[in-house]
């Protein structure tokens, strides 16, 4: 049991220059005794009021330097404040302010909401077990207008798609890796490397791009770069939800629609996923 979307936002100050983390939180809870299922025996429960109350002073207290290294402070003050308390899991995902820049100059307190991804992090612990940190991206919309395909596939009587050599790649990407031993790690940092390497494999060299065959291969491409780039990553999983976009017929107004006007396909969409991990 547990508190779910403990929305806050968090004001840190340095002299005139502000900054901001908001985030929604949920917080669970698995107790040593289910007593309070089986019997209506509540003397072990602690209120969801009281646990949204500890996430929000955990935050005043201690910041939010990171969403990672926020999860792990709940997680920990959990298992050494409540002896009663045999697992938690907490999940953190970040609205993504981004500071506003005038002529290039960074604002000291002003700051714009981008939709480039959402980041989010989960945080799990079982009493004298490990801790166990996940992160991700999703929400995370990519698009490339050549430089993508589908050729090849298996084909009967069923088969009515046409192969295309040059098609628009376009989808919602949600991304979730694990850690393995989370030392001093800096969470932003390679946060950020992570996003750097998917942008990178789906979109390839700025000036000519790269070839993709397939949705699944683009998947592969973002999972092989990060695991060679980033080394405390051990397990990434990765979900593509394809957007596809059809070529209006303009024939009848008298146009020739050279992939100029497209139009999406709202439903059914595709979807293609993968979990790879280092051996």
């Amino acid at each position: 049991y547990g508190k779910n979307t403990i929305k806050f936002l968090r004001l840190h100050r340095e002299g005139k220059k502000h900054f901001v983390k908001e985030v929604e939180v949920c917080a669970h809870l698995r107790l040593t005794s289910p007593q309070e299922y089986l019997e209506g025996n509540n003397s072990l429960v602690i209120p969801t009021d009281t646990i949204k109350n500890i996430v929000l002073v955990l935050a005043k207290k201690n910041g939010i330097p990171s969403l990672e290294e926020f999860a792990i402070d709940i997680c920990n003050h959990f298992m050494t404040t409540f002896c009663q308390v045999a697992y938690v899991k907490t999940y953190v995902q970040e609205v993504p302010w981004q500071r506003l820049h005038e002529d290039g100059v960074p604002h000291i307190h002003s700051f714009i909401c981008v939709p480039d991804g959402i980041r989010f992090c989960e945080a799990e612990q079982c009493r004298n077990g490990p801790l166990v940190v996940f992160a991700g991206i999703k929400d995370l919309k990519l698009m490339k207008t050549t430089q993508s395909g589908f050729e090849g596939f298996y084909k009967n009587e069923h088969t009515t798609l046409p192969e295309r050599h040059d098609r628009i790649l376009c989808g919602e990407l949600f991304c979730k890796w694990s850690y393995g031993e989370c030392k001093d790690f800096d969470f932003n940092c390679i946060w950020k490397k992570i996003r750097e390497c998917i942008l990178e494999a789906f979109a390839g060299p700025p000036d000519c791009g790269e070839y993709s065959p397939s949705y699944q291969k683009t998947v592969n491409c973002i999972q092989m770069l990060v695991l060679s780039r980033v080394s405390q990553v051990q397990v990434i999983e990765v979900v593509l939800n394809n957007t596809f976009y059809n070529v209006v017929d303009m024939k009848n107004l008298g146009l020739t629609n050279d992939k100029e006007v497209l139009v999406p396909v709202e439903a059914p969409y595709g979807s293609c996923a993968c979990t790879l991990g280092r051996k």
